[in-house]
């Protein structure tokens, strides 16, 4: 009987207070590794690959491009007709046209002035200007200081009015599209679109206008940001330099070879009858000027990139501001992307080259496998290689590539080349944040319309705030309540980056110890970086 009854195997490892829950773990990896996690990795490694080739050659073609350009290339007034506008002894101010400035704003009480001001201040004929102040504001008090600005320069003979809406319904595509419907608007053949932190230079529709006249083909001219606090913390040097790659590069080769770019949405001049071919402003992604400037291309459109004219503006200060603007920055054009691709590919008026390059090098390399290269190469996938030694990842795929693209990348801001390495680290732990919201955009998921304004300080804020004394200082940080602080400090965390801090410190640890490609010295810089994002103290450097 005792022979007959039934017999369970249990593993030595498992019994009574042996239990060994790390040699469990191990047996059970050990088991999936080969046949699942290895084929899987290799694949994730094949993918990345691939992806990281797309964008060498996307950055190799824009290179190339920009050097035949500086060097070959006609400038923008010996490609196109350019005569300036003068006036007339006989016919006085009738030669220049009618032109509109629009200035949307949300509880701009920092900036307000200096933009309203700029914009009374252009080189143009007071009889032939109509400046907008599409105030959607929440604040009265704001709105209230921004009338009596309104008002002020009223009074010395500028032709400027104050505008609100009822409800923010489409956000700045909604303000700017029901300043259009004006009755006035119908007199006026361009429309210059600055928001509340730029400044424009006197002569900036001089400059530009003459492009417009004399070229009826032409439905925007765009200028070049400048940024007037870019040496304000270690975080502003870090847009800067992903910025004027930007315009430097992206911005000239789109101009220079298709005549095709994605409209800034702000320093930018539009023929309005442009606008209204095109369909007018829509406000179905957190992108309306991208939108706009895709679907006036696919009429037929030109547009022109004047990179000497420039607008000088504001950027982003403090992280938060930066994060919800790069969310709306990542994930507008992917859902743009989603909604406009299959458009774009049946559209008959424009030519297939063109096509391609919307779609492939605009859209998809640049606004979509740019940021999931950036993330799921360098943070996530070469990190799973060390812990999988079988998964093999090429040289040239880790290290050259990258390198590459990083010196290109580099070109737009020559002064900042010693804050290459941490350019790296800074745009692969925002690669995390982009992919996110890019993925929210394709799927329209969530926040996929989410619009946050981005906060700005001003340059009269950041000097009042160099300039408090000590004993104020401590004042302040006296009467601050513990309760307050801690708020404050859960506010800033991003635990996102910090769980993916830890990962990279995990397979830091274990590629010191086991490695043999000693990527550990580039994991623990990438840790901390993640870290320091997320603890929210990247716009504290300076």
């Amino acid at each position: 009987m005792v022979d007959s009854e039934p017999k369970f195997f249990i593993p030595e490892s498992i019994q009574g207070v042996n239990f060994d829950v790390t040699a469990q773990m191990r047996m059970v990896w050990e088991v999936i590794k080969a046949p699942l996690i290895v084929p899987l990795l290799n694949l994730a490694v094949y993918i990345c690959l691939a992806m990281a080739l797309m964008l060498f050659m996307e950055r190799v073609y824009m290179g190339i491009v920009i050097i035949l350009v500086k060097l070959f290339w006609k400038k923008p007034h010996q490609r196109y007709k350019f005569e300036p506008l003068q006036e007339d002894e006989e016919l006085g101010n009738t030669n220049f046209p009618v032109v509109l400035v629009q200035i949307p704003m949300f509880n701009e009480k920092e900036v307000y002035k200096v933009s309203i001001g700029a914009a009374c201040n252009l080189s143009w004929p007071a009889d032939r200007l109509v400046i907008q102040v599409l105030d959607d504001s929440t604040d009265p008090a704001i709105k209230q200081m921004v009338e009596m600005e309104c008002q002020r320069w009223a009074s010395k003979g500028i032709n400027i009015t104050y505008q609100i809406r009822e409800t923010r319904g489409g956000y700045k595509a909604g303000a700017l599209k029901e300043g259009l419907k004006r009755s006035y608007v119908k007199h006026c053949e361009y429309v210059a679109i600055f928001d509340a932190d730029f400044r424009p230079e006197p002569d900036f529709l001089r400059r530009s206008i003459p492009f417009l006249v004399g070229n009826p083909d032409i439905a925007l001219v765009q200028a070049r940001w400048r940024f007037v606090n870019a040496d304000e913390c270690l975080l502003t040097r870090m847009q800067e330099m992903s910025l004027d790659y930007h315009f430097t590069v992206e911005q000239e080769v789109g101009s220079a070879t298709h005549a095709f770019f994605g409209f800034n949405g702000t320093a930018g001049i539009w023929r309005i009858a442009a606008i209204n071919e095109a369909g007018g402003w829509k406000d179905r992604t957190t992108v309306e000027d991208m939108d706009l400037a895709v679907r006036a291309s696919l009429r037929g459109w030109k547009f022109l990139y004047l990179g000497d004219l420039q607008a000088k503006s504001e950027l982003p200060s403090t992280l938060r501001a930066f994060r919800f603007q790069q969310h709306r920055w990542s994930c507008g054009p992917a859902n743009l992307f989603r909604k406009m691709v299959m458009e774009i590919v049946r559209n008959k008026k424009v030519r297939f080259w063109k096509k391609v390059y919307v779609i492939y090098s605009f859209f998809f390399v640049r606004k979509i496998i740019a940021h999931m290269v950036t993330f799921f190469f360098y943070c996530v996938v070469i990190p799973l290689t060390i812990l999988v030694p079988e998964v093999h990842v090429p040289i040239w795929g880790a290290v050259y590539i990258p390198s590459v693209i990083t010196i290109l990348n580099s070109v737009g801001t020559p002064r900042s080349i010693h804050l290459l390495f941490y350019w790296i680290l800074f745009e692969n732990v925002m690669s995390l944040h982009r992919t996110k919201a890019t993925f929210i955009g394709l799927l329209e998921y969530g926040r996929a319309n989410e619009w946050v304004v981005t906060e700005k300080l001003g340059d009269s804020v950041n000097s009042n705030n160099k300039n408090k004394s000590g004993d104020a200082a401590k004042k302040n940080v006296a009467t601050k309540a513990p309760k307050k602080t801690r708020s404050k400090f859960v506010e800033r965390l991003n635990l996102l980056e910090l769980g993916f801090a830890a990962f990279l410190f995990v397979c830091g640890c274990y590629d010191f110890v086991h490695g043999k490609h000693n990527y550990f010295i580039y994991l623990f810089l990438q840790t901390i970086t993640f870290s320091i994002v997320g603890f929210g103290y990247v716009g504290t450097i300076v």
